[in-house]
C-alpha cells in the first residue's frame, strides 16, 4: 500500500536533521507525485486512468525504481530510512502494479476506512459489563453501519428510528424502520 510506504518515509523525516533535505523527502517527492496523479484522473473512466497511469505514473514509478535500487544499497538497514527503503524494496512489485490497471487502487485506505470502526471498537466492546449490554452497542452499531452503508445522514436516521420505534406494533412495522 502506497499509504503505508509514504507514512514510513515521513517517520524517515523525522529523524532526518532539521532544515535539511535528505533521501526521505526525495521519497516523498516522488509518492506526492503519483497521488497528484491519482486525484487528477479522480472520477475518470477505467480507460482514462489506465492511459494516465501509462502515460505518467508508469515513468515516474521506473525513475524512482532506478532512485530506489542506488539509495537502498548506500543506507544502514536499520535507520528509519533504510527500513522505509527496504519496505519499498520489498513491496515494490505490488507497489507498482496499480497502473496496470485503471481499477486498481493506489492504496488500500478505502477498505481501511472501513474497518476502522470494528479495530476501535474492538476495545470497547471489551467492557461490556452484560451480554445484553454487549447485544444492545452491535444493535446499534449495526444501525449505524448500516445507515453509512446506505449513503444515509446517520445522525437523522437516528433520530427518525428511536421516533418511530414506540411506535411501532408488529414486525411489518420495525422492517420497515430497516
Amino acid at each position: 500500500c502506497w499509504a503505508h510506504a509514504r507514512r514510513k518515509f515521513v517517520e524517515a523525516q523525522r529523524n532526518q536533521p532539521k532544515g535539511k533535505p535528505g533521501k526521505a523527502d526525495m521519497a516523498r517527492r516522488f509518492s506526492q507525485k503519483l497521488y497528484a496523479i491519482e486525484k487528477a484522473s479522480k472520477g475518470e473512466s477505467k480507460e482514462d486512468k489506465y492511459r494516465l497511469r501509462q502515460e505518467k505514473s508508469k515513468p515516474l514509478l521506473d525513475k524512482l525504481k532506478k532512485w530506489l535500487d542506488k539509495t537502498v544499497l548506500n543506507t544502514p538497514p536499520k535507520s528509519s530510512l533504510g527500513k522505509a527503503l527496504n519496505y519499498l524494496n520489498n513491496q515494490w512489485p505490488r507497489l507498482s502494479r496499480y497502473v496496470d490497471d485503471g481499477l486498481w487502487p493506489i492504496d488500500n485506505n478505502a477498505a481501511e476506512n472501513c474497518i476502522r470502526p470494528f479495530v476501535i471498537g474492538r476495545k470497547n466492546w471489551l467492557f461490556s459489563s452484560s451480554v445484553s449490554g454487549a447485544k444492545s452497542s452491535a444493535n446499534l452499531y449495526s444501525l449505524i453501519e448500516t445507515a453509512k452503508a446506505n449513503n444515509l445522514n446517520t445522525y437523522d436516521y437516528l433520530k427518525h428510528v428511536f421516533t418511530m420505534l414506540p411506535q411501532a406494533d408488529s414486525v411489518e412495522d420495525v422492517d420497515h424502520l430497516l
